[in-house]
């Protein structure tokens, strides 16, 4: 079993995309908040599902949404760390810059 971290920029960016899809349509937020937690869930039961892309950091597309959820692996520490919740539109160098 695995431990979750979220790293701050990580935090930052899901609540100003929560904001940002509120302020577009009411509910929206919340239906973006429950997708992301709910594919976090999916990588906390099988996080060497997703491949990997740089190093050791793997990605999962959030679906009906324009997100990836950037993570890495430690596996001596047992532990998951969420490093970005990352617009698919970004510049992609920026995935793992945190």
């Amino acid at each position: 079993m695995y431990t979750l971290i979220l790293l701050e920029e990580a935090k930052k960016e899901w609540l100003d995309a929560s904001i940002y899809y509120e302020l577009k349509q009411k509910g929206l937020g919340l239906r973006f908040t429950k997708a992301v937690e709910e594919h976090i869930d999916i990588i906390t039961q099988t996080p060497k599902h997703y491949k990997k892309f740089k190093k050791d950091y793997r990605e999962m597309l959030i679906k009906h949404f324009p997100f990836l959820i950037i993570y890495r692996i430690d596996e001596t520490k047992k532990k998951i760390v969420i490093v970005s919740i990352f617009h698919a539109k970004r510049n992609p160098k920026g995935k793992t810059s945190k």
